[in-house]
């Protein structure tokens, strides 16, 4: 059976603009029915790095935020820390950016809280048993929620291809030592010339794998299980992080994590994508490039699987636009192929539906 998507175009009147547009996806897709009265319900989201100015606005937010308190949901902000040091690599300088970036509690009517704690290490480890991993670190809150809404910004991405619900939620809610887990297949690496033998990596380590040796610690690799814990650790960015691995082995990671997110849901998820601002890169960069299609609207599901084909789909059948990272070839079949040629974006919906996280398969139902 195909699963049903939602969607919204663009065009606005006096009495239906884009906010309302959110509230009838919202109730068309049923999300209130998702939710109990007095349920923590996560929503998640990406505040934007400190410089990109293409996340989904909070304007949006926070009339999600209005439908969940609604229906007798009791609404929170959420997302991971990021394990390169921009912005938003701890709590703090992540809720600095977040206020910075228009999502204070004066302006969305929740408040923000870091799913993995002040460092990233406040996650729970939980049981998936599947082909890269045997268990995922999922940040706490977000594990903790009784019910999830995921508000996604749909645009291209430099490692899978583009970004949609599943990254939003497996990357996204993945800890900080998870997505070392997910971007690396190599072990981390010590620069013996910034560590100042501190001692915290050895004490974190829980293989007890790192030692300090002539004023500098060392890693054991027979013994390093690539946990990427005492690359979070290091206060100076001595323990290397890797980033080195396939286009396909990190969309799968971020899949297993994804399906960890889901697991203890119950089936209460929801989506919201919006296909607006289509930038080249994700949102944790510091800069937004310009679309490459116009904006096109916004998809409500149940299903991550289906809304994230039905929004590359959209954007295939897109116009490319002019001046963008597309070049001359506006009138391309793919545009995230002809972005990145080396990715074949598909390995995340195939992945994912094997694991039974949805299908590919969808009915597209237009408001």
């Amino acid at each position: 059976m195909p699963s049903e998507v939602y969607f919204s175009d663009m065009r606005t009147r006096a009495e239906l603009n884009l906010l309302d547009k959110v509230d009838r996806l919202f109730d068309a897709a049923g999300f209130a029915s998702l939710i109990d009265p007095g349920d923590f319900v996560a929503l998640k989201v990406h505040v934007g790095e400190a410089g990109n100015t293409t996340y989904v606005r909070p304007q949006f937010v926070r009339r999600v935020v209005d439908k969940v308190k609604a229906a007798s949901g009791k609404p929170f902000l959420t997302d991971a820390n990021t394990l390169y040091r921009g912005s938003r690599a701890n709590a703090v300088d992540h809720l600095r950016t977040a206020v910075e970036n228009g999502f204070g509690w004066a302006q969305v009517g929740a408040p923000v809280i870091i799913a993995d704690g002040l460092t990233g290490r406040d996650y729970v480890e939980v049981e998936v048993n599947l082909k890269h991993f045997q268990k995922v670190k999922i940040g706490s809150a977000a594990y903790h929620a009784d019910a999830l809404i995921t508000i996604s910004h749909f645009k291209g991405h430099e490692a899978v291809g583009f970004g949609g619900a599943l990254k939003n939620i497996g990357m996204g809610l993945g800890s900080r030592a998870a997505k070392q887990m997910m971007h690396s297949d190599l072990k981390p690496q010590v620069i013996t010339d910034k560590c100042t033998a501190c001692g915290r990596c050895t004490r974190w380590c829980p293989q007890q794998a790192i030692a300090l040796v002539e004023r500098h610690s060392v890693i054991n690799e027979a013994v390093c299980i690539g946990c990427g814990e005492c690359t979070i650790t290091c206060p100076v960015g001595a323990i290397r992080i890797n980033w080195k691995t396939s286009p396909e082995a990190i969309q799968e990671k971020i899949v297993e994590h994804a399906y960890g997110v889901l697991k203890g849901k119950g089936g209460k998820a929801g989506f919201l994508t919006f296909i607006m601002d289509v930038t080249p890169e994700c949102d944790c960069a510091s800069w937004s490039d310009a679309p490459l299609v116009p904006n096109i609207g916004i998809l409500a599901s149940r299903d991550p699987v289906a809304i994230d084909q039905a929004a590359a789909d959209l954007i295939l059948q897109a116009p490319g636009l002019p001046g963008t990272r597309l070049g001359e070839k506006t009138s391309a079949p793919d545009k995230f192929r002809t972005v990145y040629p080396h990715i074949d974006w598909s390995v995340q919906l195939a992945y994912a539906e094997k694991l039974g996280l949805g299908t590919r398969d969808y009915k597209l139902i237009r408001l």
